[in-house]
């Protein structure tokens, strides 16, 4: 199990995604860390996101609990996601902003799940 934002080491993103191609910069990192039971949350507004959507399939791959947070009808994601979230529009902004507030929520049902309501 490991507990890691993906997309925070530039120098491991770019290595890849000028080595394979940035579609794998996701998929690369899963395969070799993610394990059965682990949880991958992907973002994409569209749903379609080539990077997300090849992350999702080696999540799958690993065993990993799939969650996707997309705007209206899901796109490609709608079939990837153990769990979907959906915003219910087509504007971008109002998706990101939408995904926000849910990741917030999320942390916050996480936190108190995990540790109680203090």
């Amino acid at each position: 199990m490991f507990a890691e934002a993906l997309h925070v080491n530039t120098s491991y993103i770019t290595a890849v995604a000028n080595d394979y191609s940035y579609d794998e910069v996701f998929s690369r990192l899963l395969k070799a860390r993610g394990g059965n039971g682990d949880v991958l949350v992907g973002l994409s507004t569209s749903g379609n996101s080539k990077n997300i959507l090849k992350a999702l399939d080696a999540a799958d791959e690993a065993g990993m609990i799939t969650v996707g947070l997309t705007g209206e009808g899901g796109g490609q994601m709608k079939d990837k996601c153990k769990y979907l979230i959906a915003v219910p529009s087509k504007d971008t902004p109002r998706i990101q902003e939408a995904h926000i507030t849910l990741g917030h929520v999320i942390c916050e049902l996480v936190e108190t799940a995990l540790f109680g309501g203090k």
